[in-house]
């Protein structure tokens, strides 16, 4: 990590929320919420989140390196080729969070009997998602 970068315990309370704070990122435990009503715990582990933001905070470098690149006018191609790595950086960052996802809440939901409504969170958060 460079002095430049932000440490990842910044990232976190970057990621603050009406229902996500510091303390329960830290602790690996927020909620999804509904219109700010949380509808049940959502529990993942401390190396889990600290790996997601590690990956960001390079990306984070990455894009702010495309930044200067075009500051600089480098040419447009090498340009475009960076975008497309932090395209590919970003999508396997999501691709992360949507295995635990499925892994952790969507099987929690199931078990506890709110299949349903995990499901329609899903949906609803993957028609934001893909193009």
């Amino acid at each position: 990590m460079t002095k430049s970068e932000p440490h990842p315990n910044e990232m976190l309370s970057s990621l603050r929320t009406n229902h996500l704070t510091f303390e329960d990122v830290a602790h690996g435990d927020h909620s999804h919420a509904v219109d700010g009503v949380a509808d049940h715990p959502h529990v993942h582990s401390e190396e889990s989140l600290r790996r997601i933001v590690n990956r960001l905070s390079r990306i984070e470098g990455h894009v702010r390196g495309i930044k200067v690149m075009v500051q600089e006018s480098r040419p447009c191609p090498d340009v475009l080729v960076q975008l497309a790595a932090v395209r590919g950086a970003v999508d396997r960052v999501a691709r992360m969070i949507l295995d635990e996802h499925l892994t952790q809440c969507v099987a929690r939901a199931a078990l506890e009997g709110n299949i349903e409504v995990e499901i329609e969170e899903l949906k609803a958060a993957l028609d934001r998602f893909l193009p």
